[in-house]
């Protein structure tokens, strides 16, 4: 990537679309960067990808399986948390480094032309390596407790890719808003924090009032983690009502985001 004047220039959706598959290449590249730099002179390196989802499932396991003792649907509360904790942690870390991603680059977004969603983009498919090695407690904690493995582990890649279209919907958002307003930032942990006490990572669904559920469902990432439990640990098809919501949902943030960040991006360079 060669240095450039930044040439910004109004383009329709398919257009910007095009124009990020062109600079793939530059987003494995800073993808490939992002995962490197987060593990740097780090003694445990890639071992923080596992302890820190294990000891939020080791706390949470003691203060809500044996104290409070949420109903966990029959299944042993460590891996009905931790299933829920894995896709919710990658959810969580992803708004959390992609949203001050531009921020964090400004000398870079002030000096080189490249389509700038590759810098939220690429925070958010770093944190997959360590969803990957995370899911190795996961694995641990099946064999431990004797989960069977069923066919509808199939549906994980679908639950996924929504998970991540919705992340990155609110990254960008989060992003754009960034630029003009630092105070993001700050407030995306005590966000997330509430975020998840609204979905049922701790707690199943089913503790969900029925006259409540369909404004709680409102939040996509709560037909989301209730449809991983659904299809790892139950082995039931997720309750296409559900992640149909979470679907609709999902997409239409991530478009609108999309839209607004790239409308943003001609301002970006002179505001930062």
């Amino acid at each position: 990537m060669t240095t450039q004047p930044v040439t910004l220039q109004r383009r329709s959706f398919w257009q910007n679309l095009r124009l990020l598959a062109h600079y793939r290449e530059l987003l494995l590249r800073w993808t490939s960067r992002e995962i490197r730099a987060r593990y740097r002179q780090s003694v445990l390196g890639f071992g923080w990808a596992l302890v820190q989802p294990a000891f939020q499932m080791i706390v949470i396991s003691i203060v809500f399986g044996s104290f409070v003792r949420v109903p966990s649907e029959g299944i042993p509360y460590p891996i009905f948390a931790y299933a829920a904790l894995l896709p919710w942690t990658l959810f969580a870390s992803s708004i959390s480094g992609a949203v001050p991603s531009v921020i964090q680059n400004m000398q870079l977004v002030t000096k080189v032309y490249f389509p700038r969603e590759i810098l939220p983009l690429s925070a958010i498919l770093a944190r997959l390596v360590d969803f990957a090695i995370a899911s190795l407690v996961f694995v641990g904690l099946i064999l431990w407790y004797h989960i069977p493995i069923h066919a509808t582990l199939l549906f994980v890649p679908l639950l996924l890719a929504i998970q991540m279209v919705l992340a990155l919907g609110v990254s960008l958002l989060g992003a754009a808003i960034s630029v003009f307003l630092r105070d993001i930032s700050f407030a995306i942990p005590l966000g997330m924090q509430l975020w998840m006490y609204a979905t049922p990572v701790i707690y199943p669904l089913s503790m969900v009032p029925e006259r409540w559920r369909a404004f709680y469902l409102l939040n996509p990432m709560a037909g989301i983690i209730h449809s991983y439990r659904w299809v790892v640990l139950q082995g039931q098809l997720p309750d296409f009502g559900y992640l149909g919501v979470a679907t609709f949902i999902s997409l239409l943030l991530c478009a609108i985001a999309y839209a607004y960040f790239k409308q943003l991006e001609m301002a970006m360079a002179d505001i930062i």
